[in-house]
Order: structure tokens, then C-alpha cells, then sequence
């Protein structure tokens, strides 16, 4: 009996000693095994929505009447963009700009327009067309009397954006504008002219 009783004895200090070994050898082998693993936040999608203002600078041309006026412009603009969950964006802008587009009798002293953005986007560059309302106002010299009139039309053009980092962006735009045609008096009577002028600007935005 005492014989037994020594051998459950002695087997159950094994089993124990054994156990004891083993849990802190699979604590350890759990612990190498499944080790947390540092999370890395994903870079944010880049996208053309929001507001932006920026400056622009160009060369106009065109004509009016029997001038052919042309000269440089410059001027400020400001707009909104909205990208889809797709390549495609839509936007409105705004510009004024002084102008230094004359020859002959007529020239411009500012013209301005308010108009709508259709483009396609490519990550970072951005293709689009827009068109919209156009006015301006004129001036006409002729024979030593100076006079100017507001002219109203449209405007039709294309561009290309390239975003240089998440705020800052650069563009290069033509636009076709058409003014109409205004009544100015002369010395002579009244005389009606237009203008038609190509308009080739680049320009830099800051977008919020």
C-alpha cells in the first residue's frame, strides 16, 4: 500500500514538474508567434473638390471693326471644383482682368466672365473645357473723341491644371471671347463696333 501510494506520489510531482515547464515554454513560443504588428494609416486619396483663388497672366488678340487689337492681360480668378467618385469634375468660375488689348481706334480696359468646367482628371492633372458669359468694356478714339461702352457676350475654351501639391496648383487656358458689338458717339455719329479676341493665359490657384 505504502509502495503505491510513493508511486502515485512520485508520478504526480512529474507530471507537475513537466506542466510547469511546458506553460512557460508555449507562453513564450504564443507570444513570438503572434506579435502585434504597427498599423500604417493609408496615404489620402488625392481629389480636385473645393474652393481655390489664384493670378493669371497672358496675351490677347482679335478684332474689331477694321482694327486688329492685341495686348497683354492679367487678372485674378476664383472657382469651385467637385470631383466625383470617378475622374470626372465639374466646377463654376469667375474672373476679372485688366487689359491691354488695343489698336487702331478700339480698345479694351477689362473684360471678365462667369463660367461653367467639364473635365476629366488624371490623378494630378486635370483636362478640362468650360464656357460661359463674357463682358467687358470698350473704348473707341476717333478723331480726338474718347468714349466707351459695356460690352456683353459669351466665351468658349479648354485648359490643363497640374496640382503641385494639395494646396497649390498651375494652369495653362485659351478662351475664344466674343463681345458683341456696342454703339460708342463719335464726332461723326454713332459708331457700332465689336470684338472677337483669342485670349492664351497661364495661371497658378491656391485651393482650400
Amino acid at each position: 500500500m505504502r509502495l503505491r501510494l510513493l508511486a502515485s506520489t512520485a508520478v504526480l510531482a512529474g507530471l507537475a514538474a513537466g506542466l510547469g515547464l511546458a506553460a512557460p515554454a508555449a507562453a513564450a513560443d504564443l507570444s513570438g508567434r503572434y506579435a502585434p504588428v504597427a498599423y500604417a494609416q493609408p496615404a489620402p486619396v488625392f481629389t480636385w473638390t473645393g474652393f481655390y483663388l489664384g493670378a493669371n497672366v497672358g496675351y490677347g488678340w482679335g478684332s474689331s471693326g477694321f482694327d486688329s487689337p492685341a495686348g497683354a492681360v492679367g487678372g485674378l480668378q476664383a472657382g469651385y471644383n467637385f470631383q466625383f467618385a470617378s475622374p470626372f469634375v465639374l466646377g463654376v468660375e469667375t474672373d476679372f482682368n485688366l487689359s491691354g488689348i488695343s489698336g487702331g481706334t478700339f480698345g479694351l480696359d477689362y473684360f471678365g466672365t462667369v463660367r461653367a468646367r467639364a473635365g476629366y482628371a488624371f490623378d494630378r492633372v486635370l483636362v478640362y473645357g468650360t464656357g460661359g458669359f463674357a463682358y467687358g468694356q470698350g473704348s473707341l478714339d476717333f478723331f480726338g473723341l474718347s468714349s466707351s461702352a459695356t460690352q456683353t457676350g459669351w466665351t468658349l475654351g479648354a485648359g490643363a491644371e497640374f496640382a503641385l501639391d494639395r494646396n497649390w496648383s498651375a494652369r495653362a487656358e485659351y478662351l475664344y471671347v466674343d463681345l458683341g458689338s456696342a454703339t460708342f458717339p463719335t464726332l461723326t455719329g454713332p459708331v457700332t463696333t465689336g470684338l472677337d479676341a483669342n485670349i492664351l493665359r497661364a495661371g497658378v490657384n491656391f485651393r482650400f
